[in-house]
Formats: C-alpha cells, structure tokens, sequence
C-alpha cells in the first residue's frame, strides 16, 4: 500500500538544426544556437511513496532494478545512474521522510537520437521535486539536468536536449556560454499542419553511439580546425534561417535547409554518417523527398525526411522496404508535466 503515488512525463525532441553548436566549447566562443521541437513521445517516472524506509530504482527499458538502504548505496556503478545522481540532490528530504519505489521508462531508447537519456533524467528530477516539495523553475530543472547528466556523471552531449524537454513546444534556444535563453515561437496554425503532414521520422534499427563523435568534435573545436568550426557557424546560421522560414511560413526552404545543414553536419566528423544512412537518403530523395537529416549527434538512431504529402506514402514504402520503421509522432506543445494521483491510498 502506498502513501501517495506522484508521476511525470517529459517529452522527446526533434531537432531541425543546430545541433553541435550547443556542444562546449563551442557555445563559449562564439555562441550556439538550435531550432526544435518537442514531440509525442515521453520518458515516464512513477514515483509511489511507503511508510516503509529505502528506495528502489526499476528501469522498464533495461529490466534493472536497484535497492537504496542508506546513502552509501548512491554509488555511480553503471547501473542507473542518472536516477542516483538526481536522487543526490534531493536525498537530505527525501532519505530522512520517505521510502519510495520509482519507476522509469521511455518510448524511445537512448542512442535513438531524440534526447531519451535527457528526458529521462528531466522527468525525475520532476517527479523528486514535488516529492520534496521544492518549487523550482523552468530554467532551474533543466540546468540541474544539464550539470548532473553532463557533468556530473560525464555524459558527452549539448544543452540543448534538457532545455527542449522541459520546456516543451518549438523553440529557438541560444546558448552564449553563460546563460540560455529559450524563445518559443508562435507559428501560425496552419503551417505546423502542414509542417507536420511534410514530415517523416524513421528508426533505422541501428542505435548509436556518439562519445567518440563528439569527443573529437570537442577536440576540433579546441584545436580551431578551420572546417569544424566553419560548419559549426554555418549549421548556427541555418539554424536562425529555419526559424525565419518557420515564421513565415517557407517551409519549400525549411525542407532544403534540412538537407543543407545535414551536409554541413558531415563534415565535423567521418563517423557522422555512413554507407547505410547515405543510401536510405537517396532512397528517399529519389521518392521526391526534399530533404532530411539525421537526429542527433550521428552514428545512428532516427532520420527525419522532409516530403510533400503527394510523394509521402512512396518515401514511406521505399524506407520500409530498405528496413527502416515509420514512427508516427505530433506535436507536443507542453514540457515536463508533473501530476499525483488523486485516489488517496493507492494499492500497486
């Protein structure tokens, strides 16, 4: 029987351009910035509260399941981590009040290139907040999100994917080193149905892993390596000409700025794409498509193709055809959502 069961959602992101210039040190030197999008696929967290001391961590994704007694058991082993790491920041309320056992998942796996492990660490420390009664911003839970996934337990990546979960909806996000300023954008109604009737996303069974792409990323930029960071400002400056297109409605262009920042993104390392990918993309331009990229850092994970809806269900077939999956998505307007169950004592 459990005291109070409180639970949240955090929503994944696309993101169309940008991408990289997020990425110390870069945003330090000469300032980032990434157009994105929440989507319909959420990192889950159901946080049920015992009378009964300790915690324990189960993760859905990988059949993990960890017991916490005491603070010593808040090791970094591998195993969780991301769960421990937010449960540090809380545990003076949390391991002297409560017993809890939480509860992980995520529609989409990490490698995947939607920003999972990023959702996923968005939505506990929602969930741990409002366990411990802490009132904390916007701004605050991604921040906390980015310093305990990237720093804290090292996880190579940007900033951009805390700020995109949490705050939810199109955004243009600008990172100048010091601070982040997100700028939601009003796009008129009619050209995100259209936006989203142009758009396929596909998993290519393939997961990646990005370390080692964004480590020598990190080392080009340190270096100066003149075409690293030449790519880096244009994928920045197609970054900024996709909002204006968003805003005004071009979306002919935003699908040939997606192609354009995709080769632009080819260039910051040889591991960034493959034969593979290469071929699923001429597959779907030969189908008509406009234009497409690779979600997040390279390697694998989903493509996003940008194809008027006369010509979409042939991209769609020739994709599936060459083994890739077709994931529906929309929209999400909204960020983390936290929300308790109201039943009063709740048997699980």
């Amino acid at each position: 029987m459990y005291q109070r069961i409180i639970r949240s959602k955090a929503p994944l992101r696309i993101s169309f351009a940008g991408g990289g210039t997020d990425v110390p040190p870069y945003p330090e030197m000469k300032g980032g910035a990434v157009i994105s999008t929440a989507i319909t696929k959420y990192a889950y967290v159901s946080l049920c509260v015992k009378s009964s001391p300790g915690m324990t961590i189960n993760s859905i994704d990988y059949d993990i399941l960890v017991s916490i007694k005491s603070v010593s058991d808040l090791r970094y082993n591998g195993k969780l981590d991301l769960a421990k790491a937010a449960i540090r920041v809380f545990k003076p309320e949390l391991l002297d009040q409560y017993g809890f056992d939480m509860i992980t998942s995520c529609d989409s796996p990490p490698g995947s290139g939607l920003g999972s492990s990023s959702a996923v660490i968005v939505a506990i420390i929602g969930a741990l907040s409002k366990l411990s009664g802490k009132s904390i911003t916007k701004y605050d839970i991604a921040e906390l999100a980015y310093r305990l996934e990237r720093l804290e337990l090292g996880i190579k990546g940007g900033l951009q994917d805390q700020y995109a979960s949490t705050f939810g909806g199109f955004n243009f996000i600008e990172f100048d080193g010091s601070r982040v300023i997100v700028n939601p954008l009003r796009i008129d109604p009619e050209v995100l149905n259209e936006l989203h009737s142009n758009l396929l996303l596909f998993d290519t069974g393939k997961t990646r892993l990005s370390a080692g792409i964004l480590e020598r990323q990190i080392k080009s930029v340190v270096d100066k390596k003149e075409q690293a960071l030449e790519s880096l400002d244009m994928i920045k400056k197609i970054a900024l000409e996709m909002k204006n297109c968003l805003l005004k409605g071009d979306l002919s262009t935003f699908g040939e700025l997606l192609w354009e920042e995709w080769q632009y993104k080819k260039r910051l390392d040889p591991q960034i794409s493959n034969p593979t990918l290469d071929h699923l993309f001429d597959i779907a331009r030969k189908e008509g498509a406009i234009g497409g990229k690779l979600c997040g850092a390279g390697g694998g994970g989903h493509i996003l193709i940008y194809s008027n809806l006369e010509v979409r269900h042939n991209v769609i077939k020739a994709l599936e055809k060459a083994g890739c999956k077709h994931v529906t998505f929309g929209f999400e307007p909204y960020g983390l959502q936290v929300w308790e169950v109201k039943e009063g004592k709740v048997k699980v």
